[in-house]
């Protein structure tokens, strides 16, 4: 939830600002095919980036929770690109649901909340080989784990 208050942040700022500015000055506004589209990729550039050059989010940061590779190295570039497309692939479904029974907006969001809060989250249940460390769906597919990082203690100098 947290993470999703900063994705806010991040789509106001890069989205919802040069979209009202298009709408306001130009009369324009994009399909709704590209709209989804230029969100997937502001995320995609938001997560990659901060993967690769730290292992952490904004959110991560706070919870002390890190992301790494198979080898406990930082991620690299195309590890962290396919770790995003792998933790983005709960949108089949959701999109596929809404083609099938011609869902309405509000309904539409229900069900991504639905299935990106609740069902996704769940396949860490689904890997059996490793107990001590489940791995997500899209972290197994792409080789990377979740850890958590230890407490900061205090430096005196």
């Amino acid at each position: 939830m947290y993470e999703q208050l900063v994705l806010l942040g991040v789509i106001a700022l890069t989205f919802l600002a040069p979209n009202l500015g298009l709408g306001i000055l130009f009369g324009i506004s994009l399909p709704s095919w590209l709209t989804f589209l230029y969100l997937y990729v502001v995320l995609g550039i938001y997560f990659v980036w901060y993967w690769t050059k730290s292992g952490q989010t904004l959110a991560m940061q706070t919870w002390r929770v890190r992301m790494i590779g198979r080898k406990g190295y930082n991620l690299s570039r195309r590890q962290a690109f396919w770790r995003y497309v792998y933790g983005s692939l709960w949108l089949i479904p959701c999109v596929l649901l809404q083609w099938a029974f011609h869902l309405e907006k509000w309904q539409i969001i229900e069900m991504l909340f639905t299935v990106a809060l609740l069902i996704w989250p769940l396949s860490i249940y689904l890997d059996r080989q490793n107990i001590v460390f489940r791995q997500s769906l899209p972290d197994r597919m792409a080789g990377t784990r979740l850890v958590e990082l230890p407490k900061n203690r205090v430096k005196l100098s």
